[in-house]
């Protein structure tokens, strides 16, 4: 296997992010095997943890972006991308000169160094990084994951930094018996900056090692939504998407032009 090798668990058209990543033909998806944290929690642990995939060359990987656009993707969306960093960063480049013109999206749990995101300064348009924790505690607890919050705030301001607030997507998952972890973590958002978009999620489901931990072995109730989605509102968020947890996780179309919140 030749050291500059890139381990792709799958590619193709994807429609789960939100609704402007999207549109007719979906995402361009590439979602890499690996990941620098250890969700209990993960829904992709099969890829993350249980790393499947294969390994690529970075010309083929350039290939593949290459032929997402080519059939009608409207973006290239880089999913845990964080621990290839340094493999990916040349043949992204090297697309965008043989005519990648779709927007590259940095799709991260912003668990992320902010040296491995200033050497991609140019090559990403959109950064989407999860912001999960607003606890240190919580984010060790539940995903190996030592200062978080400060390493997630030093990322997010070097995200905005590069591409502006309009350019970047944060989301963040409502974890069961997690409402004021969740409510900090907006706080720690609030605080980069006001003009991010928000995608708060409520798809929260206990697969992998969730049944560990009884008190996230289950789904989040209709009140913890609920007292997060009003903190969010009292924050004075004005961008973004929230899903709708009676309609299986779908986020609401348009929700921040006709709803703000």
């Amino acid at each position: 296997m030749p050291a500059d090798s890139i381990k792709i668990a799958w590619s193709g058209p994807h429609f789960g992010e939100e609704p402007p990543l999207v549109g007719k033909n979906g995402a361009g998806a590439v979602f890499f095997s690996g990941c620098n944290m250890r969700c209990v929690f993960c829904q992709n642990w099969q890829i993350s943890q249980g790393n499947i995939g294969k390994y690529y060359s970075p010309g083929e990987f350039k290939k593949m972006m290459l032929d997402l656009q080519n059939e009608g993707a409207l973006n290239i969306d880089l999913v845990s991308p964080t621990i290839w960093a340094e493999r990916i960063r040349q043949p992204i480049a090297e697309a965008k000169k043989e005519g990648l013109k779709i927007p590259v999206v940095w799709n991260s749990n912003a668990c992320e160094s902010t040296k491995i995101l200033k050497s991609l300064e140019g090559l990403v348009d959109i950064y989407l990084p999860d912001f999960k924790y607003g606890d240190n505690e919580a984010a060790f607890k539940y995903s190996g994951a030592k200062e978080y919050v400060e390493r997630a705030k030093e990322a997010l301001k070097e995200m905005v930094r590069q591409v502006g607030p309009e350019n970047v997507i944060v989301r963040h998952m409502i974890l069961p018996d997690n409402v004021e972890n969740s409510k900090r973590a907006l706080e720690r958002i609030k605080e980069i900056s006001p003009d991010i978009s928000l995608s708060l999620i409520s798809q929260y489901e206990p697969v992998y090692k969730a049944d560990k931990f009884p008190e996230i072995n289950r789904n989040i109730s209709k009140k913890e939504f609920e007292e997060v989605f009003n903190y969010m509102s009292e924050l004075g968020f004005s961008k973004g998407w929230v899903q709708d947890m009676e309609s299986h996780g779908k986020f609401l179309p348009d929700f921040a032009k006709e709803n703000p919140f």
